[in-house]
């Protein structure tokens, strides 16, 4: 009988990086994202080069529509693993930006993996087994907008959650990594040419790592050294620099 993955985002960056290893592990792959072409491209791939079974959904995850539509397949599958990895982000300061757009991101980033998780825990919960991976960021740790506190609450949420199923084997965890070559910043036309070589991640690594930390049954991943050095630094500073700080960061993307 097939084990099967279902990944948000899943056609490019952390999310495509996540169907590749899992499919590699031998798990069957539900792919869902916005563009048709693209989620049938990888699936197709996938499944010559592994072997696997692959179920394709494109959905929006900022609608209702699309929400229910991946809602309905963790309803009717049993899915091993769940990676809520969709997301995006607004070149906009909250002051600045259309509140249509910032609802849009909340839509994506938080109301998508908190239905999606209401649904995979219990069924995991019965059955004693299953991983979920939410894909936060270390954002969430400092004060940089709307999106840093989105992804506080994917964080926190994960922590709760795997707190709650302390002593099952149903594991929860939030992967929180820093800036990523991936097309993330390119879609939200964010200037990055000034950020040191040095703290750019790469996807497949963080993705290897994130998912040995999974296993492994922690509550919180950080990947690279260099971003666990400035948690290190920013539980120490004073909450009014970490704000500074973070709304620089922030400005300095715009």
């Amino acid at each position: 009988m097939s084990k099967w993955a279902l990944v948000t985002g899943a056609t490019s960056g952390i999310g495509e990086s996540f169907t590749r290893l899992l499919a590699r592990d031998g798990y069957s792959i539900v792919l869902v994202a916005r563009d048709e072409n693209r989620l049938l491209e990888r699936a197709f791939a996938l499944r010559e080069k592994f072997g696997i079974e692959t179920r394709v959904v494109r959905a929006d995850l900022s609608t209702k529509e699309g929400l229910s539509e991946v809602e309905n397949i963790l309803h009717e599958m049993k899915i091993d693993v769940l990676i809520n990895n969709a997301g995006y982000g607004l070149n906009k300061s909250f002051s600045q930006s259309d509140i249509a757009d910032e609802q849009q991101v909340l839509d994506v980033l938080v109301t998508a993996p908190m239905r999606l998780c209401h649904i995979a825990v219990p069924q995991m919960k019965a059955r004693n087994s299953g991983i979920i991976i939410n894909v936060s960021s270390v954002a969430g740790f400092i004060a940089g907008g709307a999106y840093s506190a989105m992804k506080s609450y994917v964080t926190v949420l994960s922590e709760s959650l795997h707190t709650e199923l302390r002593g099952t084997d149903v594991k929860v965890m939030a992967l929180c990594p820093g800036f990523t070559r991936t097309e993330f910043h390119q879609r939200a036309h964010m200037k990055m040419t000034g950020l040191p070589s040095f703290m750019w991640l790469d996807a497949e690594q963080l993705v290897r790592d994130g998912w040995a930390d999974a296993q492994s049954g922690k509550a919180v991943s950080v990947p690279g050294w260099q971003y666990r050095v400035l948690l290190g630094v920013i539980s120490i500073l004073p909450r009014s620099v970490v704000r500074r700080v973070g709304m620089t960061m922030r400005k300095k993307q715009r």
